[in-house]
């Protein structure tokens, strides 16, 4: 059993390529800009101290899965698993997911990366390969036993419904409260090893000032993040006639643009390090910036 036109886009980011999947499916006209933009995804930075290439996975999610309702898709979780999970749990989880799958209602799991769960076969569940290219992450999850990730079993799964979108001005709005939240308000606790926000780049910095800016982490760290600063960009443009002032879009459209610009950069392993701790600072400057500017976009609907 397969959901027809259940496709996972081939974005870096493999959460938001998953989402799209489920928004084709659905028939959903949202655009790529939109989803990143209006979920919130397109504003987050979660970097690890010493740049582990977890950076973009293991951050609090639940305001983005919460704007994810303004674009259209409700993520119902059916919760978290290891490698010692019963076979107890693995089932409750697994029947969940069937049922699912046969309401014609997509799933998603998470682990090392976002697949879709795109059908069954008589052993186990269909996933989706992000990449064309790549063999990873698996195709396939055997029935109860998982065996295509052998002990590496950090997993959690997702029910993808549709709901009814918000008005796109309420979308817009809650997107820029929360592209100011994550960068003013970064969540995290002392001593947590990784940062969101100015943190983020702290942690970057920190991490190539070490000697990790030459490792894989650091070029998928900026591959990821430069695809999302990319989105906010073109998100603005987008949505430009429903911002408090419009005028004034252009230019934080062009802020994003750099970052992603100068990210894009920084993930090269070949980059000497003074030159991406340049692209770093410069990366944060304009960041700043355009969060200072969307909070000038936030008081005007105050004063309206």
């Amino acid at each position: 059993m397969t959901l027809d036109r259940l496709v996972q886009a081939p974005f870096n980011c493999t959460m938001m390529g998953s989402l799209r999947g489920a928004l084709d499916y659905y028939g959903i006209g949202a655009s790529d800009a939109f989803l990143y933009g209006a979920s919130g995804h397109a504003f987050v930075l979660n970097i690890h101290n010493e740049l582990c290439p977890s950076g973009p996975y293991c951050w609090d999610r639940r305001r983005v899965c919460e704007l994810l309702e303004n674009v259209g898709l409700r993520l119902e979780p059916i919760g978290f698993f290891h490698a010692g999970s019963t076979p107890q749990d693995r089932s409750v989880a697994e029947s969940r997911l069937h049922e699912s799958l046969a309401a014609g209602i997509p799933c998603m799991l998470t682990n090392m990366e976002f697949q879709l769960i795109t059908g069954t076969d008589d052993t186990g569940f269909l996933t989706a390969q992000p990449w064309a290219c790549l063999e990873f992450p698996p195709s396939h999850l055997t029935f109860g036993t998982w065996d295509e990730l052998g002990y590496g079993i950090h997993m959690d799964f997702h029910v993808l419904h549709r709901c009814e979108p918000a008005e796109p001005r309420k979308a817009v709005l809650d997107s820029l409260r929360y592209a100011v939240e994550v960068w003013c308000r970064p969540p995290g606790d002392e001593g947590d090893c990784y940062g969101m926000g100015p943190n983020g780049y702290a942690n970057w910095r920190g991490a190539v000032e070490a000697g990790h800016g030459a490792s894989h982490g650091n070029w998928w760290n900026g591959v990821v993040w430069a695809e999302c600063r990319a989105r906010a960009a073109d998100y603005l443009r987008e949505v430009s006639p429903l911002m408090p002032i419009p005028e004034a879009v252009p230019g934080i459209a062009d802020g994003y643009a750099a970052i992603a610009s100068a990210l894009g950069k920084c993930a090269d392993k070949e980059l000497d390090a003074p030159v991406k701790l340049a692209l770093l600072a410069e990366a944060e400057e304009h960041e700043g910036a355009c969060v200072a500017a969307i909070e000038q976009q936030l008081a005007a609907v105050g004063s309206a």
